[in-house]
């Protein structure tokens, strides 16, 4: 137990060397974090095409290249930040979906023979038709019936329907959804929102925001390092659906009721003018796989270049060729963003969107582009910024709290053990460094809990070098000499080691899979000084120990 091969000092070494490298970064925590906030930029603007400016030069080579620059990510509470809860309409799917059913319902009674029939409109909610000979209905109760789709009911573990024709007043029948699949659509409908603002926050290059479903229908947004909700409120706000029209004409009357199968948008550069064009789309957002913001080969001006997937790119080629001569109209959220005339046949399932663009707005258009359209609109119900007062005031209480612990875990350790509780201070120091060197690797949210998780782990982190020393002290009572009762202390102390640690390690993964937000955040840096812990305990003060005895030889030892 006291012998170290060359390879096994190599690999303890350099990993505490590692873990303390990777730490460093975080002495000079605002010149590391923006430099690699601008590199990250770079990057980005590289992948563009574009040029980066001199002050995002600068300030990425404020911090030494070959050098880590990954810190911790401050949660809310210390660095503040923007809180947002965001609602979510599923009402707009469900009118959507009846909007669906009131069309296909008009096709579905005609086939079904069923000719005589007023009123046949959609709300929010409901599809609704009154059948003018009253021996039609069973026909058309059926027709309707069979416009429905089948939703599984994961809870009851069966596929019912998803519409449900029931009869109204004076010889009507109502199509609704069914509870399952207003269940299923509410679902289906958070998952895709949530996705999707999650994309859209992290394209932005946000460090570690928090994005989690509260309640039915509301997501909660957390971004630290954020200085106003609005920034947020923009990327995260816009529903971004993009389609493609043709367009019939254009208009400066936007309250006009337009003709049967088209639609008026307003303009996007002038709201006082219109379009009128096509209701049905050429091809929707839907089918881009990719948005890249860039500049016009002839103007120069910024353009959003986009790319179709192999059915948008099968689709669009077809429109453009049945229709060169005609304008179209790209239409973002209702707003025409431009309506350029087809000059010639779009085959190769990429095109270009132009118009009134700054280099941020068009960027962020592809971000939006990119990150897809939201299922539904959404509304800010709460909406807050968080400042960094509170954030100072936690990380001076967390610091303090942890030189507190820190000093008299240290003092207590030199008091019961003397040399060897030095050994076991070092090795603790090493374990801190170990912490925040994993922590700022893996790119994991310190929060206020998680610093009470590392004052906690620095008292836990000497546990299993107080069993390894009592157990020594007991083989040396026992008249074992130096070597022998060191040597037994580390092999009989190990199991209790493990057990001891491995339970509370279950523990901290429990909470780390049930709980959310700062409860995940002490279980990630207990988790980790539990592993740092024990690498310090079984392997670093043994070597220091080993090192120690190989050079001084006692012949008693006092623990």
């Amino acid at each position: 137990m006291l012998y170290f091969s060359l390879w096994k000092k190599a690999l303890v070494i350099g990993l505490c060397l590692l873990g303390l490298a990777l730490a460093a970064p975080n002495l000079a925590y605002d010149r590391a974090d923006d430099a690699a906030l601008a590199r990250g930029e770079i990057d980005k603007l590289t992948e563009a095409g574009l040029s980066p400016s001199a002050e995002l030069a600068e300030r990425a080579n404020a911090w030494p290249s070959f050098l880590p620059a990954n810190v911790i990510n401050l949660g809310l509470d210390l660095r503040g930040g923007a809180h947002l809860l965001v609602e979510v309409r599923i009402e707009d799917v469900i009118a959507e979906r009846m909007e669906a059913v009131r069309a296909e319902a008009r096709d579905a009674l005609r086939d079904a023979g069923v000719r005589r029939y007023t009123r046949l409109v959609a709300t929010e909610d409901r599809v609704s038709v009154r059948i003018t000979d009253a021996g039609d209905i069973p026909a058309a109760r059926e027709a309707l019936q069979g416009l429905a789709q089948p939703v599984s009911d994961f809870t009851l573990g069966i596929t019912a329907p998803d519409l449900v024709v029931s009869e109204g007043p004076d010889q009507s029948l109502v199509v609704t959804l069914s509870e399952g699949a207003v269940k299923a659509t509410t679902d289906r409908t958070m998952a895709q929102s949530l996705e999707i603002i999650r994309r859209r926050v992290d394209e932005a290059g946000t460090r570690e925001p928090s994005i989690q479903r509260q309640g039915e229908r509301r997501i909660l947004v957390q971004v630290p390092g954020v200085s106003s909700t609005l920034e947020i409120k923009e990327l995260i706000g816009k529903t971004a659906k993009l389609t493609f029209h043709l367009v019939e004409g254009q208009t400066g009357d936007l309250t006009r009721t337009p003709a049967p199968g088209t639609a008026v948008f307003a303009d996007a550069d002038n709201p006082t003018a219109g379009y009128i064009v096509e209701r049905r789309a050429l091809v929707t957002g839907d089918e881009l796989q990719d948005a890249q913001p860039g500049f016009d080969g002839q103007t120069g001006e910024p353009v959003v270049n986009f790319r179709f997937d192999t059915s948008g790119a099968r689709k669009f080629g077809r429109a453009t060729s049945e229709n060169v001569g005609r304008p179209f109209a790209v239409v973002l959220d209702d707003l025409v963003i431009t309506a350029p005339v087809i000059r010639e046949p779009i085959l190769g399932g990429s095109g270009q969107i132009s118009g009134s663009f700054t280099v941020e707005s068009a960027q962020q258009l592809a971000i939006l582009l990119r990150a897809g359209a939201l299922p539904a609109s959404i509304s800010f119900e709460e909406e807050r910024t968080v400042g960094p007062g509170l954030g100072a005031d936690s990380i001076e209480a967390g610091r303090i709290a942890t030189m507190v612990a820190f000093a008299a875990v240290l003092m207590f350790m030199v008091a019961s053990y003397g040399m060897f509780g030095v050994f076991a201070n070092i090795a603790l120091i090493v374990n801190v460094g170990l912490i925040m060197g994993v922590l700022s690797l893996i790119g994991a949210t310190l929060t206020l809990p998680g610093i009470a998780g590392i004052v906690l782990t620095i008292g836990m982190a000497v546990d299993a070098n107080v069993l390894i020393f009592e157990r020594i002290r007991e083989e040396l009572k026992g008249g074992k000499a130096v070597a022998r009762a060191i040597e037994t202390g580390y092999e009989r102390a190990f199991g209790a080691i493990i057990d001891a640690n491995i339970t509370t390690f279950i523990a901290a993964t429990i909470l780390f899979a049930m709980g959310s937000g700062p409860v995940r955040g002490f279980a990630v840096t207990l988790a980790i000084g539990i592993l740092t812990s024990v690498f310090t305990a079984v392997m670093v003060t043994r070597l220091i120990v080993a090192t120690w005895y190989h050079r001084r030889r006692p012949k008693t030892l006092t623990v």
